[in-house]
């Protein structure tokens, strides 16, 4: 061997020998580092769209048992699974409230009880936010949860029971959604937020389901033909803090338009409302898409497959 050969050979076990690079990520992943551990930056599930029911609500959806409730700005209905109308309240408002409201966002159900968040709605602005609960049967109010001011929440588009840690979830619409806000299930006491990381923008819905929140988000440009999304996040009780996956993205649904609620029932589906038809600024219904004189309102039903990421 040549005396250049030697020192090439020398090299390159030397250089075989030293440790690998101070920026090589670590083999054991970094539990305070979500970008570490892939698995839950993706979707938890695949998604299959099975069938679509229109409805006569543009806000929210909720199911339980045999059962799907729908909320409008200012009515409650409620379906059977194969959605047929059973009920339907075109005055939630009317009695038992101290201060003025008109409009409910995403709603959501546990043990027969409809939970929705409610408030006075305006161009864009909210006030008056409070947690109402309805009965799933009659639709009648039977009782309110004032919000905290002390949150900084100023609009509430939507609302989950967490039946595992006891805690009622509220979302915003506006930049305040970068945080979900905690309400105690029994008594109504706020509880505190929890920031999201990175935040989706213009949350719609929000809704529980095996230990993990899922959102809705109004952030496709319908005028594009952008479709809209459904996020993931876990936050345990206590958290202050949840990194956001994105989860579905909606490409099959009739025509992009303005996406809103979503649910998940008890046989493995995700329902999720939207609109089309309508133009919307600031959040309200302002005139309509050519070949249109009124907004529909469809729920899509997918069934849900695990992913073994």
């Amino acid at each position: 061997m040549s005396p250049r050969h030697a020192l090439a050979l020398a090299l390159v076990l030397a250089l075989g020998g030293c440790a690998a690079p101070a920026s090589q990520a670590p083999a054991t992943p970094n539990s305070d580092r979500p970008e570490d551990d892939a698995a839950q930056l993706l979707p938890a599930y695949s998604y299959e769209l099975e069938d679509v029911h229109e409805v006569d609500g543009r806000q929210g959806v909720a199911a339980e048992g045999e059962n799907v409730w729908v909320s409008g700005s200012a009515t409650l209905s409620r379906y059977d699974a194969e959605g047929k109308l059973l009920a339907t309240n075109d005055a939630p408002f009317d009695v038992g409230y101290e201060h003025e409201v008109n409009h409910i966002g995403d709603i959501d159900v546990w043990q027969g009880e409809v939970y929705a968040g409610v408030e006075l709605f305006l161009d864009g602005e909210a006030s008056n936010i409070q947690i109402a609960v309805y009965d799933g049967e009659t639709l009648e109010l039977k009782r309110t949860f004032p919000f905290d001011p002390e949150s900084g929440q100023d609009e509430c588009s939507g609302i989950a029971v967490d039946p595992d840690t006891g805690v009622v979830w509220m979302c915003a619409w506006t930049a305040t959604g970068r945080y979900l806000y905690r309400y105690d299930l029994k008594t109504g006491a706020y509880l505190g937020r929890a920031q999201l990381h990175a935040s989706p923008q213009w949350i719609q819905g929000v809704a529980y389901h095996e230990g993990s929140l899922f959102l809705t988000a109004d952030d496709g440009d319908a005028d594009q033909g952008e479709p809209d999304h459904v996020y993931r996040v876990t936050l345990p009780r206590d958290a202050t803090h949840g990194t956001v996956a994105l989860e579905r993205t909606l490409d099959d649904v009739t025509l992009q338009g303005e996406i809103e609620g979503l649910t998940f029932t008890d046989d493995g589906h995700m329902l999720v409302l939207y609109n089309r038809g309508a133009r919307i600024v600031l959040g309200m219904p302002t005139g309509f898409y050519d070949g249109y004189d009124h907004e529909i309102h469809e729920v899509f039903r997918y069934r849900m497959t695990p992913r073994s990421n």
